[in-house]
């Protein structure tokens, strides 16, 4: 996969990280719920610059409640240091054992097809069928990822021409563009929810 630039943030330091290390941005979509998604994929910088490496090992190896309050230090690096931190250490430590220390093995070891990439994602601490399918998606679309049949398996995340995820924002217009599409969803999830009248 050849060098790509993401332009997810707005912050040089934050998006240069996660164009470079595969760890961080695997990082940054563990971190994509219940805050923005400029702040979750800004978080592995945060780390980063706070623990002096993302290694993946030294990230697993940490004290647990030193962790925590490297993630409370200001600015935070989650509204829920506590229990993000340790999925981030859960991640780091599968990714140490499983993958050698290398996320990108996670796509690229054996020549993986598309469906074969979502399960290897779909198995990772902190990682849903959603979270799964966007990564793939952000893979496909932004990283150069040629499995075959990435597209369909990141189903409509995958879909060219979509502003649904992460995957699809390149730049500030269409991370807004995602951004009305999320809050459409959501106030149609809401008005499902709501009791008939």
């Amino acid at each position: 996969m050849g060098r790509m630039e993401l332009h997810i943030t707005g912050d040089a330091a934050a998006d240069q990280l996660l164009s470079e290390d595969s760890f961080a941005l695997l990082t940054g979509m563990l971190l994509d719920q219940q805050v923005t998604m400029e702040s979750a994929f800004a978080g592995p910088e945060k780390i980063r610059t706070r623990l002096g490496t993302l290694e993946p090992r030294v990230v697993a190896e940490q004290d647990p409640a030193g962790f925590v309050e490297l993630f409370k230090e200001r600015p935070a690096v989650h509204r829920f240091p506590g229990s993000m931190a340790g999925r981030v250490q859960a991640l780091a430590a599968a990714v140490d054992s499983d993958w050698g220390g290398d996320a990108s093995a996670i796509w690229t070891r054996g020549n993986p097809d598309g469906p074969e990439v979502l399960r290897r994602l779909r198995s990772l601490p902190g990682y849903g069928e959603q979270k799964a399918k966007i990564f793939l998606a952000l893979l496909g679309k932004q990283c150069g990822l040629r499995a075959a049949g990435w597209q369909e398996a990141a189903g409509h995340y995958g879909e060219e021409g979509s502003y649904l995820s992460v995957a699809d924002i390149v730049d500030p217009g269409s991370l807004a563009k995602v951004r009305a599409s999320k809050q459409a969803a959501k106030a149609a999830a809401k008005a499902a929810k709501a009791p008939a009248s």
